[in-house]
């Protein structure tokens, strides 16, 4: 006979009662309030948003405020950015106001002045620049700053730097040949190649983004082309890019003065993921190259990869040293502002876009790993070894800030 079994000796009485389930509560949306300041260092003529990318953000609901001909330079007049819904603000600390202020150029002490506890700045960085008081000053207004070149998409890479790189690329050979030119004090020497006439020599140190289309613009013109790297995978990604084969050669003291000493134009194009860009040619290797041979240092917002760099602006963008020509403009691509505010704005205005739907910028942070590789400082803590290194200021990790804060 089958034995029975009574449900109410497996079952309780509370088990047997309907249950709460357990659902996913949505974030609320919170619009952000976003100022644009007009630029007043390093001789900037870009701006962060164009006026295409602040009808997309008001669109959306969020505030947008910017400064009086801050998009001039770029040549967007300030009824291009009205018309698209933003506020025009006649006086700076009206758009300090925001939330978040998204600049092209480093903040200055002075506009520091204007920050305000749990600010979100998002900026580039320029390492030459940097002093302990400004990563103090910095601390002390206990705002969350953002370094362009440290935020990384969802593949790992860096988007800011890659379409700012592909615009430096092109514009540093630009640059070189009107420097080699007489009429600037070069040796009177076209990049590229004529007919009976031997090609210019450029050597390019590093096989990034910069790299690539400095490659392609130095090739269209008939240049002689030497690359140099230690990331074997990089060369020859550049190589299958350009559909050609190219005198490549890992960074090594005796191949690469050998090519300097005869180089007509030397690209620095090194750049580093957490702190300073690597400085691979020294001092002396300098004073062994030719005398008019130009050095365009396009890794000098990183603190530049030639022992004889310093900052320049494009007011007097070049300086000589063992009579070889520098140029080490860290803002290179504001020579072209209004294609470098649009490529920008093409990448900032998604990730604006992405906070709405987290909540807020700082949730945003919390959610993206990408984002938060380029968080140096938050709330009143620098959280970047690198610069703490520098400048003997004790680091804290993000991760535990965040943690602490939810």
């Amino acid at each position: 006979m089958a034995k029975r079994y009574s449900f109410s000796n497996i079952f309780t009485e509370s088990e047997l009662q309907p249950q709460e389930e357990v659902l996913a509560v949505m974030r609320k949306k919170r619009k952000l309030y976003i100022g644009i300041p007009k630029e007043s260092s390093f001789q900037e003529n870009r701006i962060a948003l164009v006026p295409a990318s602040v009808a997309t953000l008001i669109a959306h609901g969020h505030r947008i405020v910017i400064e009086k001909d801050a998009g001039g330079k770029s040549n967007y007049a300030d009824q291009e950015y009205s018309e698209a819904g933003a506020e025009i603000a006649y006086s700076r600390e009206k758009v300090f106001e925001a939330d978040v202020i998204i600049k092209v150029a480093p903040p200055s002490l002075d506009e520091m002045e204007f920050f305000k506890p749990n600010q979100i700045i998002i900026s580039p960085i320029h390492l030459p620049t940097i002093s302990p008081d400004y990563i103090n000053k910095l601390k002390q207004k206990r705002v969350i700053a953002l370094a362009w070149e440290y935020i990384k998409d969802q593949v790992g890479s860096f988007p800011l730097v890659r379409i700012i790189s592909e615009i430096a690329g092109i514009s540093s050979m630009l640059t070189a040949g009107e420097i080699l030119s007489n009429t600037n004090g070069g040796q009177g020497v076209l990049l590229g190649g004529i007919t009976g006439v031997p090609p210019c020599k450029v050597v390019i140190l590093g096989a990034g983004v910069v790299a690539e289309y400095a490659c392609r613009t130095a090739l269209g013109l008939g240049a002689d082309v030497r690359v140099f790297d230690d990331n074997i995978h990089k060369m020859m990604r550049l190589q299958h890019l350009l559909g050609r084969r190219l005198y490549t050669s890992s960074i090594n003291s005796a191949a690469l003065i050998k090519e300097l000493s005869d180089a007509d134009v030397v690209i620095g194009a090194i750049h580093s993921s957490t702190g300073r860009a690597p400085v691979v040619v020294s001092e002396d290797m300098v004073a062994k190259m030719k005398a008019g041979s130009v050095v365009i240092d396009v890794s000098i917002d990183q603190g530049g990869c030639f022992a004889t760099s310093r900052v320049t602006t494009h007011d007097k963008p070049t300086f000589r040293e063992y009579g070889v020509i520098h140029y080490c403009v860290p803002n290179i691509a504001s020579r072209v502002s209004q294609t470098a505010s649009m490529a920008v704005s093409n990448i900032i205005t998604p990730i604006l876009l992405q906070a709405e739907h987290t909540g807020s910028i700082e949730q945003l942070i919390y959610d993206n790993v990408g984002l938060r590789h380029g968080v140096y400082a938050y709330k009143g803590c620098l959280t970047n070894e690198y610069l703490g290194e520098r400048f003997q200021i004790k680091t804290t990790d993000l991760d535990l800030l965040l943690t602490s804060n939810l």
